[in-house]
């Protein structure tokens, strides 16, 4: 799980940026040592007959240099990557919904993916666009038509707009409720990840609830290698 590939700043923030240099590096030690790169959605489909080593790389939000930077790093090593879109997402403060300290505009400030940036990463066939949804609300604090509109109308939004399939899902924070589990499912997902930091057997998991290794930016490169052993954190900086 990525967020923004790009130098550290000294925001709050800070762990949601990994630089390139560190993330090229990262790219570069799961390409050496064997690992297999898939899309969520590839994941899942062909569940029951993966290499032991697959890996899909996961960025959250949508953030401009997922194309600037990480993307020219994915094409050159020819890794493939999903990104959880939020498709109402160009001056939007959403941290605060979590929690309401969280008010102070760095990560609005962010430029965040166009449009047509998107279609251009599309026609590479590394990455696959899933869902975030509309806003990046706080699903658990909303009611059933809200929970709905964000997590339906969000898939609609995409693949009208890039003409594709949308079948994976991202909870915002990772906060969820079983309500909105079920909601996913019935929209016509075939995944969901959350926030929680492990590896899911993805053969056993429940779908709709997978784990994922977080990746830092205040992690050093022994905590990544560490992460993927154990997907729990390791040392940092």
């Amino acid at each position: 799980m990525y967020h923004m590939i790009k130098p550290h700043t000294s925001g709050k923030f800070r762990g949601l940026r990994v630089s390139p240099d560190m993330f090229e590096k990262q790219i570069i030690y799961l390409a050496n040592n064997g690992w297999h790169f898939f899309t969520m959605s590839e994941l899942i489909i062909q569940k029951d007959n993966l290499p032991n080593k697959s890996v899909a790389i996961t960025f959250d939000d949508g953030y401009e240099d997922n194309y600037t930077n990480a993307f020219e790093i994915l094409k050159k090593y020819n890794a493939k990557a999903t990104i959880y879109l939020v498709v109402d997402r160009f001056d939007r403060e959403w941290s605060s919904k979590r929690k309401a300290k969280n008010s102070s505009g760095e990560l609005k400030n962010e430029s965040k993916l166009t449009n047509e940036q998107i279609k251009q990463m599309l026609q590479s066939n590394l990455i696959e666009i899933g869902s975030h949804t509309l806003t990046h609300d706080n699903l658990p604090t909303l009611d059933t038509e809200s929970k709905k509109q964000e997590i339906q109308e969000s898939k609609k939004a995409i693949e009208d707009e890039f003409d594709i399939e949308c079948n994976s899902f991202c909870y915002p924070f990772g906060l969820y409720d079983n309500q909105d589990i079920q909601l996913v499912q019935q929209s016509g997902y075939s995944s969901a990840t959350t926030t929680k930091a492990g590896i899911s057997d993805i053969t056993k998991a429940n779908l709709f609830e997978l784990d994922r290794i977080t990746v830092s930016g205040k992690d050093n490169f022994l905590a990544f290698v560490l992460k993927l052993r154990h997907g729990k954190r390791g040392v940092r900086k």
